[in-house]
């Protein structure tokens, strides 16, 4: 099975550029050891079950809870069974179509 959980996950009253709790959070997801991709607006993670990935968004959401009184959270869930590394492999079908599509 393969879980591609998409998320954005930051603090609303830390002024402007929440940069640094968001880094905390990113620090998180690498040191966890699951697959992730950062991007401009979120992050995509890859997980085998759907109550990893809720976990880890969950942990998340403690880091930022420590110092914050209003976190917002979206997320975005695929998952499909009998399918494994669909972080990656979704990319490269485009790409085997259209060539690189990341400058």
């Amino acid at each position: 099975m393969s879980v591609l959980l998409e998320f954005a996950i930051f603090p609303t009253d830390k002024g402007d550029s929440v940069s640094k709790q968001v880094s905390q959070v990113i620090e998180l997801i690498r040191e966890s050891g699951i697959s992730y991709q950062l991007t401009a607006m979120g992050t995509l993670i890859e997980t085998d079950a759907l109550p990893e990935a809720l976990a880890l968004v969950n942990r998340c959401y403690d880091v930022l809870a420590e110092d914050s009184e209003r976190v917002y959270t979206t997320m975005t869930i695929d998952i499909q069974k009998n399918k494994h590394n669909r972080l990656k492999t979704k990319v490269e079908a485009i790409e085997n179509k259209i060539g690189k599509v990341n400058k």
